[in-house]
């Protein structure tokens, strides 16, 4: 116990998980048995050990989506500990452990991980109410900050544990509200998903189990349900409520409704069970009507009854809302819910009542500062009904559009009266309030409603009657209060959310009427020469929007987005009169939008109605003509909104989606519009950044990423997965909308080919520009994944191009397959160089001038070139005449397989087999004279004798499914491309696209000659790791690869070029300076950090070593380097050597007679005390990241490590160069070494990875 408990609390985090898995694994091996002591020990160190998040993260052998290793292992350990405990005994435990999980701040993910265990354990007794608060107090307290989804289905986890876990006999109805009603419906509770469901059952199976309350007795009618008594008990109690104390009482909290509202719908489908349980479905449900009765009724007298308590009549309408929102929560399922087709038809008899007590409220009674929230509810009320009439019809003589139009007439008249009285009494201005807050709700209802009213009455005409005469953003003075209870209401940031609830109401009313300006049914009043201000603002319209602007300086962020949405209209039709006015329209919009990031709320719906004005193709076509400054800044944006969603995931989705959608015309066969694309080339970097988007997440962000995948993996059983309202944001939507987009593109049409031409072009450049950005870039990198995206993009649109364009790149893309890159991009130049020469074999004279480069130009990179020759058959397959050119290649690869280099070799032989294969099949005639060679050669090489490494790898290579399974034309779909091969070429996860993401988002069909997926399945049996292309430069031998015992897996493409040392010059320095040297050269050319580099000068100095290497002799200016070398610069020679020098300097100084000695931890390494070390020698220091590269460490003489007796491996390469000079100099030889800097150790790096680190 006391080792595991180090180890927990160790501050290597993936010490103290190995620790706990290692517990967690002996455990159930070994069935240790359960005692107070392991109790304790769970509940104390193991539980604080998980509350680590980082320990959750998933196993490399696991894909996305899959439940972290430690999440199951320690769901099968709690289960097997539990069940071992004795039944006194469990609900001790399990207390205790919810206990802990309230005594501290816990992350998201281990409170998913630890609810997820408590609700997979098998049922036992453990708990009564107590058990209960406590899991309302982690509902309540604990989780409250925690992500949405993982909040949700923790939820639901929870509610599994306490069904599972409660003794029924020892908790009451009551008990059991209370806990439920802690559980957000849409977050967790959700009706109709698998949760409700199991708790419905639940109820009905243990209906007569669970004990009495004080409150209730549900044993006095022994023929009914348990669960109805108490319900019916609990709305009729809700229901009643002491007499009113006056006109200014304050709405009652929502916490009783929702509660209320939740035991009925609960009541009534486990009813519902019961009926479908005895095969009569269609009975009468005469149970649910018993406890809604007591609302019905009540509701039923809000119009009449004259006395009833505002409270009575608040908690009424608060129960009816609830119980109808629940109910409709699922719109798809609106018309075959019995139980909301039941309800609707049970209310509807009070329905008249109910609206017209609404409109009377509305109609000058709400006057003080809480009728602000009644206002609300019964909008809320009001715009429900609306709603389900339109999907449930109107079963009433007055129709709901009848009580709209009374509803808007009323709130004219009344905001009339009060702007005639020119009052700012408090009754005055909350009328105005709520008469505006009745027309923006009344303007608020779904289209098929407007065409209603239309019919009806002559609303719109009404409507803009009424704005014609009211004044321009008019704000509402501050009133002066003397009731002390309103003081905070009326205070300056009180009623500055009135005024901006005022104005935001008072703009969807303006956005209604820009909407359906035409539909005015009497254009004179527009001339009315009594309301002249609006009527010249709805006929300028750069006068509404100088109005808009001055609304969006005064108006909270929040509440901006009904103006954005009036400005949709107004900016196309101002863009060439006042570029001005809109430039400043983009500008503070843009401004809003981005200080909303952080708000989850209100950001995605306002980003979505900025977009769609900037990016309409409206206003992009006009300013595309004009290039001024709109066109200026919606460049700038396209940038803005690139580098915001680097940060913020689902940003440039919101654009690249709104924009695909705008420029294709849907019809029969969906098409790309021809003045859409010719928009689209004005702004093609939208385009080109959709196809290389993607980001690089860090630990913690991929962390949330792999959890919220899982979450949503459960499907439906996980109820959050069905409760949360959320918009799916995977990163891939972006690349995918983009990718449909270019398939849909013909390339016989001119402005399609214009635009693909131009996209290409663009695309190339950006290669250019990221291999320039960074020339040695690693696996899995920013710069490896944006060159593997758009040259998947371009082998999507290879086939769509025209000859004459093909020639003009054809070079730039022999280009990119010289130069370095990683398997992955080298896989898909090979297969577009395929592609291009099996449409277009005229460029097969460009393609063998490749191989006429200078050896030191091509170096490995010729692999890229002799790769595409196995393919040889699918590239001569159009032309007619194929021995000249089957020749051409025979004689050309032969020449390359007398390489001095093995990789280059290796490729060689693979294309010369595959090549004379082709030969021997149908030409074998005009290739006799070769055939005894080259079948001598192929059958020795076949019949290699022994194991080397040679052998291997020719068996690997030939395995390699791009030289045997892979086929350019059968295998060319969106599946290989998208998903096989990075999923072949150790492209991490995140890259791997399913073809279903390419047809299940969006509206975007698929429509293209290129297949989704493969006619035929690739069998593969390769693991990705073998035999990856990869240009190591010439000094890479592939022949030694397996056989390097000394390796530390680091690939560093170091260049290969250094200029001329004069070493006698830097002891002829050593010597003018007075100093007595030895022959130990320290070398720190891969250390890039001032800090450690000026410690190293001054320790160098201070032991004797004759000189020090450096990158730059720009380190001496820096200031951290002057503070730590203390001036030891001007007393030891430096000396400038780039790392892609190293490899020269290093062989010359071999030639020299000194030795290279590398400190570092592998397999051979000789222990530094035990080590007899040799006169002349080089210290090289590994730099403070990737320490030694692997290409180094072959030309090392000898490893060399410093024994270490601590637990974290790890030594500052500062402090260890500091040891080993002090050693050298003690021994007063001479030293060539190389130090490693902090980072993670094996054995053998190929075989096991562990934390054992020099600095």
């Amino acid at each position: 116990m006391c080792v595991y408990q180090r180890m927990f609390e160790s501050e290597n985090k993936t010490l103290a998980k190995e620790g706990i898995i290692h517990l967690l694994d002996m455990f159930c091996q070994r069935s240790i048995p359960a005692s107070p002591v392991c109790s304790e020990f769970i509940i104390g160190p193991l539980m604080d050990a998980m509350s680590e998040s980082a320990i959750f993260s998933r196993s490399v052998d696991q894909l996305s989506g899959a439940c972290p290793l430690l999440g199951l292992k320690f769901q099968t350990f709690m289960t097997a500990f539990v069940s071992s405990l004795p039944e006194k005994s469990k609900g001790f435990f399990l207390l205790k452990l919810v206990k802990k999980m309230t005594s501290r701040n816990w992350c998201a993910i281990p409170i998913l991980f630890i609810s997820k265990v408590l609700g997979a354990l098998p049922s036992c007794k453990a708990w009564g109410a107590e058990g209960l608060l406590l899991l309302r107090e982690v509902l309540q307290c604990t989780m409250t900050t925690h992500q949405i989804l993982l909040r949700g289905a923790a939820q639901g986890f929870l509610l599994q544990a306490a069904m599972k876990l409660t003794d029924v006999e020892r908790v009451s109805f009551s008990d059991i509200s209370s806990f439920l009603i802690f559980l957000k419906s849409d977050e967790s509770l959700h009706r109709g998903s698998n949760l409700w469901n199991e708790l419905c059952i639940w109820l009905y199976n243990n209906d007569k189990s669970f004990k009495n309350s004080a409150e209730f007795d549900c044993t006095k009618d022994s023929e009914r349900s348990s669960l109805n008594v108490y319900t019916q008990s609990l709305v009729e109690d809700y229901l009643k409520v002491p007499p009113s104390k006056g006109n200014d009482e304050l709405m009652p909290d929502w916490f009783e409704s929702r509660l209320v509202a939740t035991m009925m719908l609960l009541s009534a489908d486990v009813e519902f069970m019961k009926y479908l349980e005895m095969n009569n479905a269609a009975a009468e449900l005469s149970e649910i009507e018993c406890f809604m009765v007591p609302l019905v009724d009540t509701l039923s007298k809000l119009n009449t009854n004259v006395y009833m308590p505002t409270l009575k009549t608040d908690r009424s309408l608060q129960l009816l809302l609830k119980l109808l929102q629940s109910c409709s929560s699922n719109p798809a399922a609106n018309v075959t819910d019995w139980l909301l087709n039941f309800i609707w038809n049970y209310v509807s008899t009070a329905t008249t009542n109910i609206m017209e007590f609404i409109l009377r409220r509305l109609n000058g009674e709400l006057r003080m500062i809480p009728d602000l929230q009644r206002c609300d509810l019964y909008i809320a009320v009001f715009s429900e009904f609306g709603k389900l009439s339109l999907n449930l019809g109107w079963k009433r003589n007055r129709s709901i559009c009848s009580f709209a139009f009374s509803m808007m007439t009323a709130a004219i008249k009344n905001l009339q009266r009060c702007n005639s009285k020119q009052d700012s009494n408090l009754d005055n201005q909350v009328q105005k309030v709520v008469s505006m807050s009745v027309l923006a709700a009344v303007c608020s209802i779904t289209p098929r409603a407007y065409e209603h009213l239309q019919e009806t009455h002559d609303f719109i005409s009404v409507l803009y009657k009424y704005m014609l005469s009211a004044q321009s953003n008019s704000s509402l003075a501050k009133p002066t209060v003397s009731d002390e209870r309103f003081a905070a209401e009326t205070s300056s940031k009180g009623w500055g959310k009135i005024v901006a609830r005022y104005l935001h109401d008072q703009w969807i009313c303006i956005y209604f009427l820009l909407e359906n300006f035409s539909k005015v049914s009497n254009p004179e009043i527009a001339k009315s020469p009594e309301s002249p201000e609006w009527s010249y603002h709805f006929e300028s319209p750069s006068a509404t929007l100088q109005l808009a602007l001055d609304a969006l300086s005064i108006i909270p962020s929040d509440h901006a987005l009904p103006i954005f949405n009036c400005m949709k209209h107004l900016v196309p039709k101002v863009i060439l009169s006042s570029e001005a006015l809109c430039v400043e329209s983009i500008d503070m919009s843009w401004k809003i939008v981005s200080s909303l990031c952080s708000t989850q709320l209100v950001f995605w719906t306002n980003l979505k109605a900025f977009v769609e004005l900037v990016f309409s193709n409206e206003v992009l076509s006009s300013v595309s003509s004009s290039k001024g400054p709109v066109f200026a800044r919606i460049k700038e944006l396209i940038k803005e909104i690139v580098e915001m969603s680097s940060t913020k995931m689902g940003v440039l989705q919101v654009l690249v989606s709104f924009c695909c959608l705008s420029w294709i015309e849907f019809s029969e066969k969906s098409t790309v519009k021809e003045d859409s694309l010719l928009i689209a080339m004005e702004y093609i970097e939208i385009l080109l950044e959709a196809c290389v988007f993607g980001t690089v997440f860090r630990r913690d962000q991929r962390l949330i990423q792999d959890i919220h995948m899982y979450v949503e993996s459960l499907g439906k059983d996980c109820a959050a997965n069905l409760a949360v309202k959320s918009i799916n944001r995977d990163e891939h939507n972006v690349r995918t909308s983009a990718i449909r987009l270019l398939c849909l593109l013909d390339g016989s049409n001119a402005v399609h080919k214009a635009f693909l031409e131009d996209l290409i072009v663009h695309l190339l450049d950006k290669d250019v520009l990221v291999s320039k950005t960074k020339i040695r870039y690693y696996g899995n990198s920013l710069q490896h994944r944006v060159k593997n995206r758009l040259w998947q993009t371009i082998l999507v649109l290879i086939p769509k191009l025209h000859q004459d364009f093909v020639s003009k790149i054809i070079e730039r893309i022999f280009q990119a397959g010289l130069s370095n890159n990683q398997a992955s991009v080298k896989y898909l130049i090979e297969w577009v160089i395929i592609l291009i020469l099996h449409k277009h074999p005229t460029f097969l004279h460009q393609f063998w001038n490749c191989f006429c480069y200078t050896e030191e130009k091509l170096k490995t990179s010729v692999c890229t070139f002799l790769s595409v020759l196995p393919h040889f058959d699918v590239v001569l397959e159009k032309v007619s005449d194929k021995v000249p050119n089957l020749e051409k290649a025979l004689v050309t690869v032969l020449q390359w397989c007398f390489n001095h280099n093995f990789s280059v070799r290796l490729y060689a032989l693979i294309a010369v087999k595959k090549l004379w294969a082709m030969c021997k099949h149908q030409y074998m005639q005009q290739f006799e004279a070769l055939s005894s060679v080259i079948e001598s050669s192929l059958h020795q090489l076949e019949n290699m004798q022994g194991g080397g490494n040679a052998r291997k790898n020719w068996i690997r290579i030939q395995e390699h499914f791009f030289f045997s399974t892979f086929h350019p034309l059968l295998d060319y779909s969106i599946e290989t491309i998208f998903y096989t091969l990075p999923s072949l070429s150790e492209l991490i996860e995140d890259e791997w696209i399913p073809y279903v993401k390419f047809t299940d988002y969006g509206s975007l069909p698929w429509e293209s000659s290129l297949p989704l997926t493969n006619s035929r399945a690739m069998s593969c049996n390769q693991k990705p790791s073998d035999w990856l292309q990869q240009d190591i430069g010439n000094d890479g031998e592939l022949d030694s690869l397996n056989e390097w015992a000394d390796f530390q897996k680091k690939i560093v493409p170091w260049k290969n070029s250094i200029p001329d040392l004069n070493l006698e010059m830097v002891e002829h320095r050593a010597a003018k300076l007075g100093k007595s040297h030895g022959s130990l050269i320290v070398v720190a050319s891969l250390i890039d950090k001032p800090t450690n580099l000026g410690g190293l000068c001054r320790t160098c100095e201070i032991f004797g070593a004759s000189a020090l290497v450096v990158d730059s002799l720009h380190h001496l200016n820096d200031k951290q380097f002057q503070y730590l070398s203390v001036s030891a610069e001007q007393w030891l020679p430096l000396i400038e050597i780039k790392p892609s020098e190293l490899l020269r300097f290093l062989q010359m100084k071999k030639t020299q007679g000194y030795t290279i000695i590398g400190v570092e931890q592998t397999a051979k390494s000789f222990d530094l005390t035990e080590y007899n070390f040799p006169e002349k020698s080089l210290l090289l220091l590994g730099n403070e990241r990737e320490g030694i590269p692997a290409n180094l460490i072959q030309h090392l003489d000898v490893c060399v490590e410093i024994p270490q007796q601590g637990i974290i491996r790890s030594l500052n390469v500062h402090g260890g160069s500091g040891l080993w000079t002090r050693i050298l100099s003690e021994l007063s030889r001479p030293w060539t070494f190389y130090l490693t800097p902090p980072r993670s150790w094996g054995p053998s790096s190929r075989t096991a990875r562990c934390p054992r680190t020099l600095g």
